[in-house]
């Protein structure tokens, strides 16, 4: 197959900043097997772990969404992708964050302080065996410390090339505002699914001025870490019905059809969940679909 006829490409393409990739992503907070951020729980299988990275590109999938506080008490996320993917090919582009972070033990430390940024940045770059960050998502926490001051530190990492382009998280759209007075953004990240859509005023925001939207959640919604407890809807399982897809699949083509500026990044560790994923890319649903799941309540914040 061409790159042009890869499943991921399916959903067609969307540029982070000067970087290229299939709106259809992977996002890793699952490969390290168990409940993500549970130390107590069973660790995955490592070899499984590599084999679902590696179907992924071999997909198409070229977005890859990651962190360095993704870890088990066996697994992390980001040696999983070296061991996994390295070298990596040209156009893979690798997604990172930071802002929160956690010690070796596991436990949480809160948000870094803006001088702390780089060691969380350099800890990516270590782990993953780049040289460069292609996008880093800083990942807004309540603090007292002003955003722009974080937005500024990571900017300064920016002019001395450890980052290529820089993203933010868990934000509204006034630290849209703000970061943007600072540094280009190149992507927002937020929860955002179905059920849950608090976000639509900056989803909008982004797609006015060109800024790629990347929900997490997308298929979990208000199950968040613990994932999807099932369809959850009449209106979904019916539309799921008429396209012979799943559920999953179904939230996944909604989240792609809120605009050409939408990626979508969804986790697993399972194989056959991968492929299901990856062709929701290819589901097409019709106006009508549209309004039917549309008109599904949100539930939740």
């Amino acid at each position: 197959m061409t790159s042009a006829t890869l499943p991921a490409a399916a959903a067609g393409t969307w540029t982070l900043g000067d970087l290229t990739v299939n709106r259809l992503g992977f996002g890793a907070m699952r490969i390290t097997g168990g409940r993500p951020f549970d130390l107590a729980a069973p660790a995955g299988d490592r070899g499984q772990a590599v084999a679902v990275l590696r179907r992924a590109v071999e997909l198409g999938v070229n977005h890859i969404d990651t962190a360095a506080f993704y870890f088990s008490s066996l697994r992390s996320a980001n040696e999983l992708i070296n061991a996994a993917l390295a070298p990596y090919q040209d156009d893979l582009v690798i997604t990172t964050k930071v802002g929160p972070g956690r010690d070796p033990s596991g436990n949480w430390q809160g948000l870094a302080r803006p001088d702390q940024l780089r060691g969380q940045v350099e800890e990516n770059l270590r782990q993953l065996g780049r040289n460069h960050l292609d996008v880093v998502n800083l990942r807004r926490i309540p603090s007292e410390i002003p955003f722009a001051e974080h937005v500024g530190a990571m900017a300064e990492l920016q002019r001395a090339g450890l980052i290529r382009h820089l993203g933010i998280s868990a934000v509204a759209p006034q630290h849209m505002q703000e970061a943007q007075a600072i540094t280009p953004v190149v992507c927002v990240q937020n929860s955002y699914s179905l059920d849950q859509r608090r976000a639509d005023p900056l989803l909008r925001v982004c797609g006015e001025q060109g800024i790629a939207f990347v929900p997490f959640f997308a298929i979990a919604g208000q199950g968040r870490e613990d994932g999807a407890a099932g369809g959850g809807s009449s209106g979904v399982e019916a539309v799921a019905r008429a396209h012979g897809a799943t559920a999953a699949q179904i939230r996944l083509a909604w989240t792609l059809h809120q605009g050409p500026h939408v990626l979508a990044i969804p986790g697993t560790g399972n194989l056959d969940h991968l492929e299901q994923n990856v062709a929701a890319a290819a589901i097409r649903l019709s106006a009508e679909e549209l309004a039917r799941l549309d008109s599904i309540a949100p539930t939740g914040s």
